[in-house]
Order: structure tokens, then C-alpha cells, then sequence
């Protein structure tokens, strides 16, 4: 059992470029453990946490409804933003500057093996570093994902999550708004949940900018206890 995870700070990536090499990643962990049952090897399998930033796209998920995107190809061409079919979990969502992006390519084998609890820690990972910028993050039932105010009519979400698993092994993650620009959210029906609305750190915090590698810090720290990982 390899507890270790890597830890990659990928800096500003386009997102079929990150796309392709979490996928590298993902296969080459279940190569392996497809060869470690073929062959009755244990060779561990390692893990991963990859850290971007994405240029403006629009991401929707395989059970994701089009309709939900709200804007032409010509309009999305205008506001420089792309957009692809993913093979995520969840519906609709925007990736941008100022938005932490993590992707934490797992063997759970390593860890835990159950989803469930897994999308809880990493909501649990976002709602513990949310505590110490003073905000009182939490689930709202039913919607993946780390919301403010939630069972109010001023309900918004701050961090959307779909991830894809096969064989145990993870892929996509999370996004967490730390500066994002959140007129690109007016241009999809985010998650594909209608009438909800998506705010931002440095939005809730009445500041122009977040430090986006102090809120990685604090959470990669939160991340290391609830997954009794260590980082490397």
C-alpha cells in the first residue's frame, strides 16, 4: 500500500494538453495493476495530485446536457474560451485564471475503496481551507461540490467536482474559484443546476486577489490529513 502522493504545480495549461497527461497517468496506473493480477506481482502504484490553472474553457461531463451551455461557437471564440465533452462525472462547469484546479490521479487501492468517501474528503480538503480564510463552507445535499449559505435563497457554490474511476484508479477532481472571473459562469447553467449562484474566495472575502499558491498550501495540508498521505 503507496501512501506517498506526487505532487505536480503545473502552472497555466491548456486543458486538452492536462486532459491528455492525466490520462497518460491514469492508464499507466492501471496497466499496472491490470499486470501486477496477470502476473501476481506487487509493484505499488504510485499516485498524483496535479495543481493548473486553465486559459477560459468550458468542460462538460458524459452525462452532462449541451443545452446547458448558453453561448454559439462564434460567441465562445469572441470571449477566447473553447469547449470539449469530457469523461467526467457531473454536468456543465468553467475553468479559468484564478481558479485552483487539482487533479488527484489515485490508486484508492492505496488509500480507501469507496467513492463516496472519497468526493466527501475532497469536499471535506476544500471546506477546511475555506475555514481558515473565515468562510463557513459546506455540502448542500445531493450537489457535489463545497457551497456557502446553502438552504438560503443566497445559496452559491465556490468549488465544483467530477471525477471519473476505473479499477479504483482516479481522474479529474475539483475547482476551486479563488479569482476567477465570474461572468464566464453567466454564459453556462453551472453544474446544470438552475437558479444557484457561483461565487469566488477573493469575492467573499472583499479582496481584488488571493495568493492561489498560499490557498494550494493550506490545502494540500488538509489534503495530506484526511488522505494520511505523504506528500512528496
Amino acid at each position: 500500500m503507496n501512501k506517498k502522493v506526487e505532487v505536480y504545480n503545473l502552472g497555466v495549461k491548456d486543458y486538452k494538453e492536462t486532459w491528455d497527461y492525466q490520462e497518460e497517468l491514469f492508464k499507466k496506473t492501471l496497466d499496472l495493476k491490470i499486470k501486477n493480477r496477470r502476473e501476481e506481482t506487487e509493484i505499488p502504484t504510485k499516485n498524483y495530485l496535479l495543481f493548473v490553472e486553465h486559459p477560459h474553457v468550458y468542460t462538460l461531463g458524459k452525462s452532462g446536457d449541451a443545452e446547458n451551455l448558453l453561448i454559439s461557437k462564434e460567441q465562445l471564440k469572441a470571449r477566447n474560451a473553447t469547449f470539449y465533452k469530457i469523461n467526467r462525472g457531473g454536468d456543465i462547469t468553467y475553468h479559468g485564471p484564478g481558479q485552483l484546479v487539482g487533479y488527484p490521479i489515485l490508486d484508492l487501492d492505496n488509500f480507501f475503496t469507496d467513492i463516496h468517501k472519497y468526493l466527501r474528503l475532497l469536499e471535506e480538503t476544500v471546506i477546511l481551507t475555506l475555514a481558515e480564510y473565515g468562510l463557513k463552507a459546506e455540502r448542500s445535499p445531493g450537489e457535489t461540490g463545497v457551497w456557502l449559505d446553502v438552504g438560503t435563497p443566497f445559496a452559491r457554490k465556490i468549488c465544483a467536482m467530477g471525477v471519473r474511476a476505473s479499477r479504483w484508479v482516479t481522474m479529474h477532481g475539483f475547482a476551486l474559484n479563488v479569482n476567477s472571473d465570474l461572468g464566464y459562469f453567466d454564459h453556462i447553467i453551472p453544474c446544470g443546476i438552475k437558479g444557484k449562484a457561483v461565487t469566488s474566495l477573493n469575492v467573499e472575502l472583499g479582496k481584488k486577489e488571493i495568493d492561489l499558491h498560499e490557498v494550494q498550501t493550506k490545502l494540500l495540508q488538509h489534503f495530506k490529513v484526511l488522505f494520511e498521505a505523504e506528500l512528496i
